[in-house]
C-alpha cells in the first residue's frame, strides 16, 4: 500500500537510508540521521512536497519524496526526487510503485519537472530512472568526495506535466490532500500491474 509517510515511519526510514550513507557514496551525506531528524525531515517536507511509503502490514518496504531544485521564483515548477527501498525488497516493484504515485501527486500540485542526482557509478539507479522515463542531463565531474574518492553525479530529468504558458504556481500538498484527485493519484502505484523491476 502506498500511503503518505508520517514520523510513526521515521525509524524504519531511518534504518532504510542509513547503508547509503554509511556503507557507500549514494548519499552525500556522512553521518545517518536518526529517527528524530527523519521524524523533522518528513514534518518539514509534507508541508509543500510529498513524502511517500510503500508498506506492507507495519513494514515499510520503501519510501521516496520530492523535495525543491532550487530556491530562486523561476525554479518553482521543478522538484528533485528520491526513492529508496529495502534491500530484501528490491527488484520487485516497490520503488516503480512509489515514483508512480509520487509522479501522479507532483502532476496534480502543478509541478513540471523531476531531476534525479545519482551518485557514479551506480547502474541499477541509473537504468531504474530511465525505465522511469527520465532521460540524461548530464554530469557533475567529481562534484563530491566521500569514502577517499571523488564521484561524479549523474543528472537526470523527467516531464510531469506539460510546459504551458503563464502556469499557476503549483499547489502546497496541503491544499490538495483532501481531494478526491489526490487519493487518486496516491493509488496509481497500487494500480500498476505486478512486475520485477
Amino acid at each position: 500500500m502506498i500511503r503518505l509517510a508520517t514520523v510513526a515511519d521515521a525509524t524504519q526510514i531511518a534504518e532504510i537510508y542509513r547503508p547509503a550513507v554509511e556503507t557507500s557514496a549514494t548519499s552525500f551525506e556522512t553521518f545517518a540521521p536518526d529517527a528524530a531528524e527523519m521524524a523533522r525531515r518528513i514534518v518539514t517536507t509534507t508541508q509543500r512536497f510529498p513524502w511517500l511509503v510503500a508498506a506492507q502490514a507495519a513494514a515499510v518496504r520503501g519510501y521516496a519524496y520530492a523535495s525543491a531544485h532550487r530556491d530562486r521564483a523561476a525554479y518553482q515548477w521543478s522538484v528533485e526526487v528520491s526513492a529508496y527501498v529495502r534491500p530484501d525488497t528490491q527488484r520487485q516493484g516497490t520503488g516503480r510503485a512509489l515514483y508512480t504515485s509520487l509522479f501522479a501527486i507532483l502532476a496534480l500540485q502543478g509541478f513540471r519537472n523531476a531531476y534525479a542526482g545519482i551518485a557514479l557509478p551506480n547502474h541499477a539507479s541509473v537504468a531504474f530512472h530511465m525505465a522511469m522515463g527520465f532521460t540524461r542531463v548530464g554530469i557533475y565531474t567529481s562534484v563530491g568526495y566521500k569514502r577517499g574518492a571523488w564521484h561524479d553525479v549523474a543528472w537526470l530529468e523527467r516531464v510531469l506535466r506539460a510546459h504551458d504558458v503563464e502556469p499557476a504556481d503549483p499547489q502546497p500538498l496541503a491544499d490538495i490532500i483532501a481531494t478526491g484527485e489526490f487519493a487518486v493519484a496516491v493509488r496509481a502505484g497500487d494500480d500498476r500491474p505486478a512486475n520485477k523491476s
